[in-house]
């Protein structure tokens, strides 16, 4: 009898297990997409805390509680920046449930440790953003009455998320990737799946080969959705500008700016 080649066990594999990976890339995108927009949640508002000033004319009261809170924040950002995801896993998962008596299902458990591991990498990538803001901008805002959260709101973080968005697409690819850290809580996303088909169809390489063709072709799939949105984003080389004098049919449209007739 002919003994399978390398892509005939590929075939057969995929033949007979092709649902378990379509199920396992499904939770993987999952915990990926709602890991990444609860993070970049928790990322804003953290980042945006952060740039509230502390005057020395503010009362004494308000300069402890903000002291307090950037302290905690910063325990947050270090905690969960310098632990690898996986031992975050196991001690949310199992921890809570010894310590607390709180039993979570794997994939709520998922859903908070992506949350809350994401959020502390999105509030230094928020805080990079604003910071790339130009001062001016707040000046001009202060000027005309606006408070530091309308000048938050209305002014600086619409620029700022512009700028980062690279990073938080790139996020959310990574956050593809690390899941496969969680399949040591039971979750059935990719990592676990393959596991799984590994050990009944007991052929490694090629049930890997598979889901390494897989995590490729997620991540693939996700930069070049990311770029398209990021390159409508910046809209077209091409625009006219007009000002309140000049006639509609004056404007001399360029690439990259304006000029008039």
């Amino acid at each position: 009898m002919e003994s399978k080649t390398f892509w005939d066990w590929v075939s057969v594999i995929l033949d007979q297990y092709w649902p378990m990976f379509l199920q396992g890339a499904g939770v993987t995108m999952l915990i990926a997409m709602v890991g990444t927009i609860l993070g970049f949640i928790i990322g804003l508002i953290v980042a945006s805390i952060r740039t509230i000033p502390v005057r020395p004319q503010d009362h004494q009261v308000k300069k402890a509680v903000m002291s307090v809170v950037n302290f905690l924040i910063a325990v947050y950002v270090e905690v969960f920046r310098g632990t690898p995801m996986m031992v975050q896993a196991m001690i949310v998962y199992y921890g809570l449930m010894e310590a607390f008596n709180i039993d979570l299902a794997p994939l709520t458990a998922a859903f908070l440790i992506v949350s809350i591991n994401t959020g502390a990498y999105m509030a230094e990538i928020v805080r990079g953003g604003i910071d790339s803001v130009d001062d001016g901008q707040f000046d001009a805002a202060h000027a005309i009455g606006m408070t530091h959260w309308q000048t938050m709101f209305n002014v600086v973080l619409p620029q700022a998320i512009r700028n980062i968005l690279p990073a938080i697409g790139n996020e959310f690819v990574i956050n593809i990737k690390d899941t496969s850290v969680l399949n040591v809580i039971s979750v059935s996303e990719l990592f676990f799946v393959t596991k799984t088909v590994k050990g009944i169809a007991l052929r490694t390489f090629e049930t890997f080969f598979i889901a390494g063709i897989v995590y490729l072709v997620l991540t693939f799939t996700v930069t070049r959705i990311l770029r398209y949105i990021e390159k409508k984003m910046d809209g077209s080389d091409s625009y006219t500008i007009m000002s309140s004098s000049t006639m509609p049919e004056n404007g001399l449209k360029i690439k990259g700016g304006f000029e008039n007739r």
